[in-house]
């Protein structure tokens, strides 16, 4: 059988268990990602086999629909606080006041170009300012430091693909994992670069990460807990949670994870301040021309 980069497989040995994009061919083994999650994997190329048209059809529809619950969770849950934040501004007054808001701006390193382009999608749904960089794993811990000081981000998103190997070691040890070093690394490199935990919030991981590894390197969120598959959308939920929390109060971890397809088992994370500033008044676009016109007129009746 032959197979090109880019092609969607599954895994004979796996009873065809999840749906993978060919990264690269070498030899007779092909370096595998995962077409929905976060996961790296490698496999001889006689244990795959071409996706057919049915099957990714339908792989595609139960993603999307995991994928707008996701999304309609998050809108209800911005619709409460954006109600909380407009009462707390008035003190409780019906006063028509318009607001305007100053949310977080956000650093999205990633280590597949694929994912990065629907992520950047998502976030520019949820309303964010996303600066969004592809860049491969093993290369993170040497750009990240001039990125943050390119960007000044107030959250940086740390993500790619990763897996956990038991042939290879035991849960604690780096060396089992894909890519869990290389994340760890980035990690304590953008903290040399920022080290107060509340100045930059980090999200860190993808696919079975190590979770304990990263959080003391420095993230405030990472993956895996449980060292299970996480989502591709996973941290454009988290880091838009943080962006739309007021900077007057903590992020509340439960309210961060129950809006993310994986949950508490793939990701968690500590106590976290949030960004967001509301202020008054918002200055429509036409009301200085109109300020302008008014006074005019006010000149030209006293004259």
């Amino acid at each position: 059988m032959q197979l090109a980069q880019g092609e969607l497989v599954t895994r004979i040995s796996y009873g065809h268990d999840l749906l993978f994009r060919v990264a690269s061919i070498q030899n007779q083994n092909a370096i595998l990602h995962g077409e929905e999650l976060r996961l790296e994997a490698d496999a001889p190329l006689d244990d795959l086999k071409k996706a057919d048209q049915k099957e990714v059809r339908e792989i595609r529809e139960t993603s999307r629909k995991h994928e707008m619950y996701s999304y309609r969770l998050f809108r209800q849950d911005y619709q409460l606080l954006k109600e909380k934040r407009e009462y707390e501004s008035t003190q409780g007054y019906n006063k028509d006041i318009s607001f305007f808001q100053l949310p977080a701006q956000v650093l999205h390193i990633d280590g597949d170009p694929v994912y990065l382009r629907k992520c950047v999608q998502l976030y520019q749904q949820l309303g964010l300012h996303v600066h969004g960089v592809h860049v491969h794993e093993k290369e993170m811990s040497q750009q990240v430091s001039s990125l943050i000081e390119k960007i000044r981000p107030d959250i940086l998103v740390i993500t790619g693909h990763d897996s956990y190997s038991r042939n290879k070691g035991k849960r604690n040890d780096l060396r089992a994992y894909r890519h869990s070093y290389e994340f760890v690394e980035t990690v304590r490199k953008a903290r040399e670069t920022v080290s107060q935990l509340d100045e930059l919030v980090i999200f860190a991981g993808a696919c079975q990460s190590h979770f304990e590894k990263l959080i003391r390197a420095g993230a405030n969120f990472a993956s895996s807990p449980t060292r299970i598959n996480i989502h591709a959308l996973d941290p454009v939920y988290i880091a838009a949670r943080i962006a739309y929390t007021s900077f007057m109060e903590k992020v509340d971890v439960w309210d961060v994870l129950r809006n993310t397809l994986t949950g508490e088992k793939g990701v968690g994370g500590i106590e976290t301040k949030g960004f967001l500033r509301t202020g008054i008044p918002h200055i429509q676009e036409g009301d200085d021309e109109k300020d302008t016109t008014e006074e005019d007129d006010e000149q030209q009746h006293s004259s």
